[in-house]
C-alpha cells in the first residue's frame, strides 16, 4: 500500500462510552500508521489486550496508582500513552473519559505501509518483524515517550477508520505476562485468529491464505 494522504481518524466515540474489551476487540482490522522521520509506516492491528483501568490487577492504575509515569493514562479518550517495559516501549490507546484510566495494548501489527523502512529500522526476518507490542515499535522507530497525551487527531501516529480489514474469527485468551485472578486474564487478549503477525503464533496455526481476513 502506497503512503496515504487523505483518510479520517477514528473517532473519540470510539474509544468511550463503551467496554474498553469491546474497543480491543473492534480495533482488530484497523489500520496504524505512523509518519516517521524516515517516511509514512504502518500496517493492520492483529493483537490487542484490554486493561480495565484500577479494579484490574494487570493494569497500570490498578488500586488508583497514579504517578508521573502513568500520568498519561489518566487523560482524554484516544490518545496515546507509550511507556517502556523491560528493555522495550509499548504501546497503549487510551479509552473511556479523563481519569478513568484504562486503554488498550497494541500488541501486533500486520505490515501494510513503509514495510521496506520498518525492516530496516528492525532487521529481523519474515513475521518476527513485528509480532509483539516491543518488536512493533522498534519496527516503527519508535524509542521514546515524546508522543504520550497526543490525541490521535493531532499526533503522527494514527489509528484510521478507513481501508480497515475484517477478521474471519476474533479468538481471545489470556493476557501474555499478566499474572492476576483468572477472571482477570481469562478474556482481556484478542487477536486474529491464523494471522502470522500475532505474538507466539505456531506455523501450523497460520492462515497463509488470507492470514485470518475476509477476503469478500
Amino acid at each position: 500500500m502506497a503512503p496515504l494522504q487523505n483518510y479520517h481518524v477514528l473517532a473519540d466515540e470510539f474509544f468511550t462510552n463503551r467496554p474498553t474489551a469491546d474497543i480491543a476487540q473492534d480495533l482488530l482490522g484497523k489500520l496504524l500508521i505512523y509518519d516517521s522521520p524516515a517516511g509514512q509506516v504502518g500496517g493492520y492491528i492483529v493483537e490487542t489486550e484490554a486493561y480495565l483501568g484500577t479494579e484490574d490487577p494487570g493494569a497500570h492504575a490498578y488500586q488508583g496508582k497514579h504517578g508521573r509515569a502513568n500520568d498519561p493514562l489518566y487523560s482524554e479518550a484516544g490518545s496515546i500513552y507509550i511507556y517502556a517495559i523491560r528493555g522495550f516501549y509499548a504501546f497503549d490507546v487510551v479509552t473511556q473519559a479523563n481519569n478513568e484510566p484504562q486503554g488498550v495494548l497494541i500488541r501486533g501489527l500486520e505490515p501494510a505501509i513503509g514495510e521496506s523502512i520498518m525492516r530496516h529500522n528492525r532487521t529481523r526476518p519474515g513475521f518476527e518483524l513485528s509480532n509483539g507490542p516491543g518488536k512493533l515499535m522498534q519496527a516503527l522507530n519508535i524509542h521514546d515517550t515524546k508522543m504520550n497525551y497526543q490525541h490521535f487527531a493531532d499526533s503522527s501516529i494514527k489509528i484510521i477508520q478507513d481501508y480497515a480489514k475484517i477478521p474471519r474469527q476474533v479468538a481471545q485468551s489470556q493476557r501474555i505476562g499478566v499474572r492476576t485472578a483468572a477472571e482477570w486474564t481469562d478474556h482481556y487478549r484478542y487477536f486474529v485468529s491464523g494471522n502470522p503477525y500475532v505474538s507466539k503464533t505456531r506455523k501450523r496455526d497460520i492462515d497463509f491464505a488470507t492470514y485470518g481476513w475476509k477476503t469478500n
